[in-house]
């Protein structure tokens, strides 16, 4: 391949912009595996990115998309063979190493999953970075202790990709799923994704959030941060488990110790970015086995790459519902 399609991220007089270019493999950036991308994926982080609505890309200019998947070209690494098909994502795919919105990639070994049977590559990016976090919310949260028997599971922001796959995914394997969000129009989305309960954040006082609340959770995978997870950590169950994922509403928490020496709570920060092997590719095996999420087709919808820019405004905007696969290649 001569020259290939990408999305390039580029920043001028502070102002940060995106566009379509073509690009060769002299510009790619250094790695020992290279990669026919197949599909993308976005997320709520590759939008801030290429709009500069966040302060993502640690480089610039970079080539968008945390995820991709695809087909290997050439392999400076002996795990990894022409033909093999791979995903990558997280570590710095896209935020400061050219990422998986161009036709052609080129990573690291060490940041390369083999795509576990029975996945395909359209599966694996319709999961993406969301699903690989929900799932690793879910793994690190049966670690501490958390099984069905306990009680029920809130997930907040839960139209969202990662919400939505924590729904499904929870469902799925046995969880009373409380589904949490903002979006009354979607409850019957959520519904059919598992959630046995939906409760609409404008049901929340949030201005008078106790030190310790009525118990009510066993476990909770939250993607917003700020005041509604220290709603939840005052409301959490004895011996209960939080997974924290996600800022979508602050990077601030404003509560007190009470849920944590009181009743045994414990909170869980989950980095999807940069846990390794072979617990990365551990989590991998899960989403293509007991934590595939059965309405996964149903969640996902698929764009062609030309169609990428226009999709961004929703998710800056909070619109955005399920996930959305890019195909760059097919295959």
């Amino acid at each position: 391949m001569d020259s290939f399609k990408a999305l390039l991220i580029e920043e001028c007089d502070g102002k940060v912009s995106s566009g379509f270019v073509r690009m060769d493999e002299g510009q790619l950036d250094a790695g020992t595996v290279t990669i026919k991308v197949a599909y993308s994926s976005i997320n709520y982080k590759d939008a801030l990115a290429a709009t500069g609505a966040g302060k993502i890309i640690r480089r610039f200019p970079c080539v968008g998309g945390i995820d991709l998947s695809g087909t290997v070209i050439e392999s400076g690494d002996a795990r990894f063979n022409p033909g093999d098909q791979v995903i990558a994502t997280s570590f710095d795919i896209g935020v400061a190493h050219h990422g998986g919105y161009a036709e052609v990639a080129r990573v690291p070994g060490d940041w390369v999953v083999p795509l576990p049977a029975g996945l395909s590559l359209h599966d694996a990016m319709a999961l993406g970075t969301a699903g690989f976090t929900a799932a690793l919310a879910i793994v690190r949260m049966e670690e501490n202790g958390l099984r069905p028997g306990k009680g029920p599971v809130i997930v907040t922001g839960a139209t969202g990709g990662v919400g939505s796959l924590a729904v499904d995914m929870l469902a799925r394997i046995g969880y009373h799923v409380v589904a949490l969000t903002g979006k009354e129009s979607e409850a019957e989305y959520l519904r059919s994704l598992g959630a046995a309960e939906v409760m609409l954040r404008q049901s929340l006082d949030l201005s008078k959030i106790r030190p310790l609340d009525r118990a009510r959770w066993a476990g909770a995978v939250d993607n917003l941060g700020g005041d509604v997870l220290a709603w939840i950590a005052s409301t959490m169950e004895q011996g209960g488990t939080i997974a924290s994922i996600g800022l979508a509403a602050s990077m601030s928490l404003n509560t007190t110790v009470a849920p944590f020496i009181l009743r045994g709570v414990s909170l869980l920060g989950v980095d999807s970015g940069y846990i390794r092997e072979p617990y990365r590719r551990g989590v991998w095996q899960r989403l293509a086995g007991d934590l595939r999420p059965p309405h996964l087709a149903a969640m996902a919808r698929r764009i062609p790459f030309d169609d990428l820019p226009s999709t961004f405004a929703d998710y800056v905007a909070g619109k955005a519902k399920g996930r959305v696969v890019v195909e760059i290649a097919g295959g």
